[in-house]
């Protein structure tokens, strides 16, 4: 489960670190992207309009960035994981194309979840102290 775990937090470390840094400053080219529904597209165009996305984008890699130094892993974990529900969310309800990256980053995250899991247990506490 080591090896699964170290495996899983540096690749999603690294598609975080990636992904967050074409949100800051577009280095990817996007031509051969699959069409979006245009509810998504307007959905995605009005968060784009503000500031909000850099935020996001910051914040991706920021939480990447944690967990390719192994260094305050589980607040990579933290700050990742809303991150992850909302890209699966919306390709889900949108019915964007591409879950398959959003999915396979969900799975990467639960594996490290579950490695660290001990450290995430005063969260699942039915009457803190």
């Amino acid at each position: 489960m080591k090896i699964a775990a170290l495996i899983s937090r540096i690749l999603l470390g690294l598609m975080f670190v990636v992904f967050g840094l074409n949100g800051l400053h577009p280095f990817i080219p996007m031509k051969d992207a699959p069409q979006m529904p245009e509810h998504a597209m307007q959905f995605a165009g009005a968060l784009m309009a503000t500031p909000y996305m850099h935020l996001i984008a910051f914040l991706q890699v920021l939480g990447g960035f944690l967990l390719l130094i192994g260094r305050f892993t589980i607040l990579g974990l933290v700050i990742l994981g809303p991150i992850l529900f909302n890209i699966l969310c919306f390709h889900i309800f949108f019915g964007a194309p591409g879950l398959a990256p959003g999915a396979f980053g969900t799975l990467l995250w639960f594996i490290c979840f579950a490695y660290y899991f001990k450290h995430f247990s005063g969260v699942f506490a039915a009457k803190p102290e």
